[in-house]
């Protein structure tokens, strides 16, 4: 295994494998953070308050809005920082072909990734490795959407950084970590994959969800000790765990992070998701953003197994409690939350688009 993998939430050695939290039903375990929102938006007169953040983002990136407007949004400094990708607007006609073109003239190889311009939780997220892949997703991709095909990082860990800037303020910091490690099952040099995965906990999800294409073999049968990742992914929702890693956190990172950031206009609040070497290297600053998500960030460092229910409801309410009061300074200079038929519109026609999408892998 690598260093990034032994510290992360695979092995997991000193905590369960599986939280109680997220043992919880879905729709249970949100319960309590809608009745706060409600609780929040009539105190604040504003159910919507936190999209008055990050303008120029839809609905402050709260929800619904597109990857590539982050992008566009980008300096120099925050470009070089990003790996770099090219677009498909199926309104323009884009074909395998040309988009084969267009990524070598790009100096992009396979494999990339392809993600839907407007996605969540790894939905429609795919590694493609030739021609025929792309053809393929092309294919199988909703009519007149985009997606983005992005170069495919190697690196072996995942984070996610979150972002504050207070409006008005000229600089913010990085207020928490969240450490992914994909799913993936250790070889005993007896069991194929089909097995070894069926008996894990967290890799079996991604078999069990209608909306995941597993791409390993499972007859394959890995050697004592070998860990074999079984998904391109890492969100929950496919068997991926989560880690706090705020312990990370250092000026350098936070001066990196808010560089970046100050580069992107009047990006207040959000989080960069990135790839990373090691867990040193992370904190020293050294990292490649893969996408950027705004105000709607869940704050999912919170799922650490380590944490008990009570601990993870009082990160995630204090999130809550800090969108509405950043939101309500945005407010007071001008820039106005969405209405709340405007926010079910974009939440409905994103679920809408979650179901059609390609499997992710």
């Amino acid at each position: 295994m690598t260093e990034v993998s032994r510290s992360l939430a695979r092995p997991l050695e000193t905590a369960p494998r599986i939280g109680r939290f997220e043992r919880l039903p879905k729709w249970l375990n949100l319960v309590p953070m809608v009745v706060q929102w409600f609780w929040l938006g009539i105190g604040y007169r504003s159910l919507t308050l936190p999209s008055a953040l990050n303008p120029g983002i839809t609905a402050g990136g709260l929800l619904g809005e597109g990857k590539s407007e982050y992008f566009r949004a980008m300096g120099p400094v925050a470009t070089a920082a990003t790996a770099p990708f090219i677009t498909c607007s199926k309104l323009t006609g884009c074909n395998w072909m040309d988009l084969a073109t267009r990524l070598r003239e790009a100096g992009l190889a396979y494999p990339v990734v392809a993600k839907p311009e407007i996605g969540w939780c790894g939905f429609g997220v795919r590694r493609i490795d030739d021609d025929a892949g792309l053809a393929d997703y092309l294919d199988r991709f909703p009519a007149d959407e985009d997606f983005i095909l992005q170069r495919y990082l190697d690196e072996p860990g995942e984070a996610g950084l979150f972002y504050v800037r207070e409006p008005g303020q000229p600089s913010g910091r990085v207020v928490a970590i969240l450490l992914r490690a994909f799913p993936s099952v250790v070889g005993n040099g007896v069991d194929n994959m089909g097995t070894l995965v069926r008996r894990d906990i967290r890799a079996r999800r991604g078999m069990e969800d209608s909306q995941h294409a597993a791409t390993f073999d499972p007859g394959y049968v890995p050697a004592m000790g070998e860990e074999v990742r079984v998904a391109t992914v890492a969100s929950t929702r496919v068997g991926g765990g989560y880690e706090d890693g705020t312990r990370l956190r250092t000026a350098a990172l936070d001066a990196k992070v808010d560089a970046i950031a100050r580069d992107m206009g009047d990006f207040q609040v959000g989080r960069f998701d990135v790839r990373y070497t090691t867990p040193a290297a992370l904190a020293a600053g050294e990292f490649t953003i893969m996408e950027v998500n705004g105000a709607g960030s869940e704050a999912v460092h919170a799922w650490d197994p380590r944490y008990g229910i009570a601990e993870v409801y009082r990160i995630v309410f204090a999130k809550q409690r800090m969108l509405f009061r950043l939101g309500a300074i945005a407010r007071a200079r001008g820039n106005a939350p969405v209405s709340g038929r405007r926010l079910a519109g974009l939440f409905l026609r994103q679920r809408r688009l979650l179901k059609n999408y390609p499997p992710s892998n």
